[in-house]
């Protein structure tokens, strides 16, 4: 014996439940959380690249991803988010580049990191600047880039 299935009728389903309204959020908490994850991913990306003495531009990506996220998560659908996250982003893998060159002034001539980074900063900045090459501004681009289109689509 086969039993015929009948679907049930369409008032016996239930309403589909309206999706949260988007919160404002916190634009300046945005900015800071945003700026303090831009340092530190910047930071990882500049130990990667010393450890492994390549550049990728996927850790670049990476960095301008996580700035974003974190970014919107917070700040929610400011129109602003966008551009701070790619300018933050650049800022984040510009730290990343001075500490691998620190990292690597260290090796070789034997300076603290520390004082790198510190008292001689602005000669370390100099060294950076006459030595960077082309493919760092790409990678630049693809951060700011990742950045920009990971915050505007998540306030669309």
């Amino acid at each position: 014996m086969s039993q015929q299935h009948t679907p049930p009728a369409p008032d016996s389903y239930s309403p589909v439940a309206a999706p949260a309204p988007a919160r404002g959020g916190n634009t300046g908490l945005a900015i800071l959380a945003a700026a303090g994850t831009a340092l530190v991913t910047g930071a990882v990306y500049g130990g990667i690249m010393n450890a492994i003495s390549f550049q990728i531009g996927y850790l670049a990506a990476g960095v301008g991803l996580a700035v974003a996220l974190v970014a919107v998560r917070i700040g929610g659908r400011n129109p602003l988010l966008p551009v701070l996250s790619a300018a933050l982003t650049v800022a984040g893998v510009y730290v990343g580049y001075l500490l691998d060159v620190a990292l690597a002034v260290s090796e070789h001539q034997g300076i603290p990191v520390s004082e790198l980074l510190t008292t001689d900063l602005v000669k370390l900045n100099q060294f950076y600047v006459d030595n960077i090459d082309p493919i760092s501004l790409l990678f630049y681009g693809i951060g700011a880039y990742a950045a920009f289109q990971t915050a505007r689509k998540s306030t669309d």
